[in-house]
């Protein structure tokens, strides 16, 4: 079962890791977007850290409702209301339990994710973050790892995509050959639910 410090070490994972890929998800987006969004997500994920870190909530909901509204409020650009309805829908949808399951977190993420097509009209396929997203949320049944492995094919997979949502839409066949950042930071904040779970673990022995 995920407690409410499972989903607080996931969001401070993830911080971690955006810490470290900055400068790389900022690199990417140079070519493709407006070279920020490494250090957007780095900001937001800063102050997520900080706030939960201050003041932990007491549900697994209230910690992903808290990190997305965080991220609306201090990320920049596109960036902080996707990853910010992702997280807040995503905790909605996990309602007020004091524990999930990992197959319920599936749920709830994939409700998050079609938040976030329908506010930014994305598909499969159009070289964004739901290419990262939607094999992670179809594969998070198995396991994070097999969630974690999905997200980063699906990041991968976007580099010979032709944008056609977004900033790097506007480039037309320029976008092509160019891995999505946003896709890149999707597998991260997945990725991050490996080591989030590996530390429960540990802790269990």
């Amino acid at each position: 079962m995920l407690d409410a410090e499972f989903f607080r070490r996931w969001m401070t994972t993830t911080a971690a890791s955006v810490e470290r890929e900055a400068e790389r998800l900022t690199a990417l987006d140079s070519p493709i977007g407006d070279a920020d969004h490494g250090s957007n997500l780095q900001r937001g994920f800063r102050a997520v850290r900080e706030a939960l870190d201050k003041e932990p909530p007491a549900t697994p909901g209230a910690v992903l409702t808290r990190a997305g509204r965080l991220l609306i409020s201090t990320v920049g650009g596109a960036s902080g209301p996707l990853y910010g309805t992702l997280l807040r829908r995503t905790g909605k949808a996990l309602g007020e339990a004091d524990e999930v399951e990992r197959g319920q977190l599936a749920e709830a993420l994939g409700a998050g994710v079609d938040a976030v097509r329908q506010l930014g009209g994305a598909a499969p396929g159009d070289k964004t973050m739901i290419d990262a997203l939607v094999p992670a949320v179809d594969a998070l049944g198995q396991s994070f790892a097999a969630a974690r492995d999905a997200a980063e094919e699906g990041a991968v997979a976007t580099t010979p995509m032709l944008a056609r949502k977004g900033r790097a839409s506007y480039l037309g066949e320029r976008s092509i050959g160019h891995q999505d950042p946003g896709a890149t930071s999707s597998a991260l904040l997945i990725a991050a639910l490996v080591d989030a779970s590996a530390e429960t673990e540990a802790g269990g022995e």
